[in-house]
């Protein structure tokens, strides 16, 4: 196909193949672009003829790709992401009147003690914007950040995608949550001696913690390991348990839950929290406004210095 070719290209059925690729669904693909399903059959027949191949092969509730489908969505996606970051190259920008809607990732700790303080800005300074929140961890960013399902996404991080870009925001310093009323912060022997409570998404009830502990020749017990923060105010009350959580959360939950919170009794990394961004969309001013909104009123100046594109 020549550039003259491209003429008898619509690009919406581009949009519906890739999306189709992603989530092997009809149904899904029409709630996702907001289509009826007899629309994106028809765009399925016409992208069949287009590409005179049957792209997709239905295999119980799902559809399959074809060999030749898989061949199309590899060279497809980037040249999507280009023209997207082109047409966005000429918008004006104005978040008082901007209506769409950003898809964003955030970790458990960040919805619950970030979130709500964000929205009360957003409101005011983009009244018709919607945010779509994915729950998304160190382990899931990746891939939501590669897929498209976010642009955008705020947690602890590690390896992401290639062209991704990462900025620091603060540090996620650990402090002690507890509900008793004893005036006295906890010393080390009372920390380990009091039954402790572990937020992990995966399940692990071995942290930083643990290991810091082990290196004094000490150790804690365990006794419940939950996926996420917003249960911790009422597994803790009424109880002689702690949970050592970001500063952030601590610091919400003592003031929204009445729970105290302290630093703890021994040194502990303080991990970065991170704002990562597809690279596809660093340009569009929809997204550097919303990416500067979320620097402005959740980060720490001071921890804002480092920004890296991931190779």
């Amino acid at each position: 196909m020549t550039r003259n070719d491209l003429r008898r290209a619509d690009i919406n059925l581009l949009v519906v193949f890739e999306s189709m690729m992603r989530e092997r669904n009809v149904t899904r693909v029409s709630e996702k672009l907001f289509l009826g399903q007899p629309t994106i059959s028809s765009a399925l027949g016409r992208l069949r003829a287009m590409f005179n191949d049957p792209l997709f092969i239905r295999s119980g509730r799902v559809m399959e790709p074809t060999a030749r489908a898989m061949e199309i969505y590899a060279r497809l996606t980037p040249a999507l992401d280009s023209i997207a970051a082109a047409l966005s190259c000429s918008q004006v920008f104005d978040p008082l009147t901007c209506n769409s809607a950003f898809h964003i990732g955030l970790s458990d700790d960040v919805e619950y003690a970030l979130l709500p303080r964000l929205m009360q800005h957003l409101r005011k300074e983009a009244p018709n914007m919607t945010l779509v929140v994915r729950r998304a961890d160190q382990w899931q960013l990746p891939q939501l950040l590669l897929s498209g399902d976010i642009s955008l996404g705020i947690s602890h991080t590690h390896d992401l995608p290639a062209n991704s870009r990462r900025r620091a925001l603060r540090l996620m310093r650990p402090m002690l949550l507890r509900a008793d009323t004893a005036d006295e912060s906890l010393d080390l022997d009372g920390f380990c001696r009091r039954p402790h409570v572990v937020v992990s998404s995966m399940g692990n009830v071995i942290d930083d913690a643990d290991h810091a502990l082990s290196l004094l020749g000490r150790q804690r017990k365990v006794v419940l390991a939950v996926p996420q923060f917003s249960a911790l105010p009422a597994l803790l009350a009424g109880s002689d348990m702690v949970a050592l959580v970001p500063d952030y959360v601590a610091l919400a939950m003592a003031q929204r839950e009445g729970l105290r919170a302290e630093f703890a009794p021994l040194d502990l990394p303080a991990p970065d929290l991170s704002m990562v961004w597809r690279g596809a969309s660093h340009d569009d001013p929809r997204e550097r406004w919303l990416r500067s909104r979320f620097c402005f009123y959740l980060g720490q100046e001071q921890e804002w210095e480092r920004t890296q594109a991931v190779a």
